[in-house]
């Protein structure tokens, strides 16, 4: 039930919730993008790969790539580590009701191609399965839907291609609203900064790296993940022989106001751990585990 100070789409924490640096912090940097910290993480990746080879190899009414891993993985880490689906905002803290996935799908493999909004809630029992067939689902209907914008892609487009003098008092009203929670659900729903995460599949693009990419001020979000290219890499086991493994870059820009380095840093091994051990993805998202 919603309570006084409460938010559509999360609830207020009390101050005991969080630390009094916390508060500090978001006081001395009062911009998202001031208290952003930024991760390049290479990871062995090499049990993700045959696990997804074997998936699709064996279900034919089955078919996920690596970034359905990816998101699967981010939103059980969420699951897991609940702070960091934690937003401040106005001086306040806030935990989300839903662990809520976005990235960016274009219409069409070129240059011109408009590039599409998706939104993606991620359910309790929701697991690799289900998330990837509604990826899939979503990212075929953006390309053919006849090339039709969902309502925050056309009120991007449409304040985006304002004259400037109309154009920035616009987005001031717009902040101002958002800062104060009246913009209709109808329209956060469908912008992907407001969920929990923005996801990025840049290997797509054939970059090896994990990209940098600050955080906004606009809306709730944050974090920003990407992942790269996987590529091969030797390496040196515990027994002292070479190997060659497969690795990926993920890149992660948080907000240090909703927690310390040590929490992201557990996140992060954690996120790492499904990784190399993706068949724990089968199981429901809110799935608690513990890392052996």
């Amino acid at each position: 039930m919603k309570k006084f100070g409460d938010r559509k789409d999360a609830r207020k924490l009390s101050k005991k919730e969080m630390t009094g640096m916390a508060y500090i912090n978001c006081d001395l940097k009062k911009k998202r993008a001031y208290r952003e910290v930024f991760m390049n993480m290479p990871m062995d990746v090499t049990e993700m790969i045959k696990y997804v080879n074997k998936i699709n190899s064996s279900k034919k009414d089955i078919h996920i790539t690596y970034f359905h891993v990816f998101c699967t993985a981010i939103a059980k880490t969420i699951y897991n580590y609940p702070n960091l689906n934690i937003f401040s905002m106005n001086g306040n803290f806030y935990m989300r009701n839903d662990v809520i996935l976005s990235f960016v799908a274009k219409k069409d493999f070129t240059d011109e191609a408009k590039e599409v909004m998706q939104m993606l809630k991620v359910k309790d029992d929701d697991n690799i399965f289900t998330l990837s067939k509604r990826i899939s689902g979503g990212v075929k209907k953006a390309r053919t839907d006849g090339g039709s914008d969902s309502g925050g892609d056309d009120l991007v487009n449409a304040v985006g291609h304002m004259p400037k003098l109309l154009r920035r008092p616009i987005v001031g009203i717009f902040k101002f609203l958002d800062r104060h929670d009246l913009l209709p659900t109808s329209l956060t729903s469908e912008i992907l900064y407001y969920s929990s995460v923005i996801l990025s599949n840049i290997g797509t693009l054939n970059s090896k790296r994990g990209i940098y990419h600050d955080l906004t001020d606009f809306g709730t979000n944050s974090i920003l993940a990407t992942m790269g290219k996987v590529y091969k890499q030797e390496i040196i086991t515990d027994d002292g022989k070479k190997e060659i493994r497969d690795f990926c870059d993920f890149g992660l820009t948080l907000d240090e106001g909703i927690g310390d380095g040590y929490y992201f840093i557990k996140a992060v091994n954690f996120l790492e751990y499904l990784l190399k051990n993706p068949k724990l993805l089968e199981g429901p998202a809110n799935e608690k585990i513990e890392v052996k």
